[in-house]
Parts: structure tokens; sequence; C-alpha cells
């Protein structure tokens, strides 16, 4: 999404500031040494918390930059955009 309104942006930005802590987190929790199970489980929350980033994004891709490439007349490189979007998010799982 190449216009994000302020709003948007701020929220982005504070999402990825979240997930940049919760990896700090790890750091410190592999520096002390702290039980395995305890840094997967934080791992896994950061994952989670950066695929639902990602969804946010490719969400917004979809309503605003594909449906504005579509209504300007540029539907078949815009669906290719899309579709090109999607691979890079499926590869996330």
């Amino acid at each position: 999404m190449k216009n994000r309104d302020k709003e948007d942006l701020t929220a982005l930005q504070l999402r990825l500031r979240k997930i940049v802590g919760q990896l700090n987190g790890v750091h410190k929790m592999l520096e002390a040494d702290a039980p395995c199970e305890d840094i997967l489980t934080q791992l896994n929350a950061a994952n989670g918390a950066l695929h639902r980033l990602s969804f946010i994004i490719l969400d917004a891709h979809l309503r605003h930059c594909v449906r504005e490439g579509i209504e300007s007349g540029n539907a078949d490189e815009t669906i290719e955009s899309f579709a090109e979007a999607l691979e890079n998010f499926s590869k996330m799982a």
C-alpha cells in the first residue's frame, strides 16, 4: 500500500516495535540461559505477531492498491502484483 495514511502507518509501526521488543526479549533470554520452552514460547508469540502484521499489510494492499489498480484500468498488472504478494505471504507459514 503506497499511500498509507498517518494513522495506519503509526499503527503498523507500533506493531513492529512490539515485535522488535519481543525479539529483544528472546535475545536477553538466550543470554540468561532461560529454559528452552520459555524461549520457544516467546519466539512463537513473535512469529504470530509478525504473521498478523503481514496479513494486515496484505489486506490493505488488496483493499487499496488492488482496487485502485483495477479501477484505473491496470487489471492484469494489478492481479499479477497481488498474486506475487500473496505468494510471499504464503511462504511465511
